[in-house]
């Protein structure tokens, strides 16, 4: 546990209280709120890396711009704001990030009179969800079981989690071992450890929002974006991307995109990430792919539970894209 006194800034570690409680400063006296060390350092960072972003802003802002030859014989140029990823390590930047990279899809829906929102550090791949959410993604079938464990264990309000891995395959527990270990290391769970005799791994969940947010559903934002990401840089294109992207439409309707991409030249690709059931959320996305005016081919539900066969009927049954995991790649290259 970790507080920070306001009233004279001291900053100590207290092991005892209870977080959400309030000590007195060991400085001052004055009262102050105890929080969970890695909840506190991540609004830390969160703070950090806004601050960094708009001071990249502000000097953009003042940068001298160049100026361009008006000639009636110049050859016309893609929008400059549309980004490229050729040489960007997509694992690990905040390029993304920045207004001037929303500028296109903002502009876009503008023109539709839809009113975007973007919370640009959900495009932010300088943490560790996006390398959790590949984990997971790369190999759902051996992992499914494990994620389902860890939500049941936030709706029970429990933080305690024992996994047998002995009955796997040699590979198999090697592989659950390893991931445990490594989002342990990248603070996904507060404790691990591994019991030889039985092969139990034994794991304590964090109670941090942002980490039960993460296996509830948005690892699967997280993979998909990578995905889309992924097959942009396989095929240089210029393209301004988002995730969790909310829109008003002129009526005031609201609604939320998990993913969404504009190519350039072409229409915004719009992703919709399905963990859990989701049946009742088609007619609502038919209406609203109509409201976008985009093909059905652009407006895809991933739902890794489909089958192949269950996906491909849905898509022959609604005016919707359908796609489980193994089917996503094909579909992207057909769209992008």
């Amino acid at each position: 546990m970790i507080y920070r006194c306001n009233q004279c800034g001291f900053v100590a570690e207290e092991i005892h209280a209870a977080a959400g409680s309030k000590i007195p400063c060991a400085r001052c006296q004055t009262p102050s709120t105890v929080y969970p060390t890695v909840f506190y350092v991540e609004k830390v960072v969160e703070r950090y890396t806004a601050a960094l972003r708009e001071l990249k802003a502000l000097k953009e802002l003042k940068a001298p711009k160049e100026k361009v030859p008006s000639t009636s014989s110049a050859v016309s140029e893609p929008p400059k704001n549309l980004l490229s990823l050729a040489s960007i390590n997509i694992h690990n930047t905040s390029a993304l990030a920045t207004d001037k990279q929303h500028e296109p899809l903002k502009k876009w829906f503008q023109q539709h009179r839809i009113t975007p929102q973007f919370d640009y550090a959900r495009v932010d791949t300088s943490g560790f969800f996006d390398d959790a959410a590949c984990a997971i993604g790369d190999n759902y079938k051996l992992f499914l079981e494990i994620v389902d464990d860890i939500c049941a264990c936030y709706r029970k309000k429990e933080n305690m989690l024992n996994l047998v891995v002995g009955e796997r395959s040699q590979k198999e527990w090697q592989q659950v071992h390893n991931f445990c270990r490594t989002l342990y290391t990248h603070t996904f769970f507060a404790y691990f450890r591994y019991q030889k005799k039985g092969k139990i791994i034994h794991l304590t969940l964090q109670n941090a929002p942002i980490i039960q947010h993460f296996f509830n559903g948005e690892w699967l934002e997280w993979y998909v974006f990578m995905a889309v990401l992924r097959k942009i840089q396989k095929n240089p294109a210029q393209f301004s991307c988002t995730r969790g992207m909310r829109v008003v439409f002129p009526n005031e309707d609201l609604h939320e995109f998990d993913v969404v991409c504009l190519p350039v030249g072409k229409k915004p690709l719009v992703i919709e990430c399905k963990t859990g059931e989701f049946r009742h959320d088609i007619e609502k996305c038919t209406k609203i792919r109509k409201r976008l005016g985009i093909d059905k081919s652009n407006f895809i539900i991933c739902a890794p539970r489909l089958s192949d066969e269950q996906a491909c009927s849905l898509s022959a049954m609604y005016e919707l894209s359908f796609v489980n995991l193994t089917m996503l790649e094909g579909k992207l290259a057909e769209v992008l």
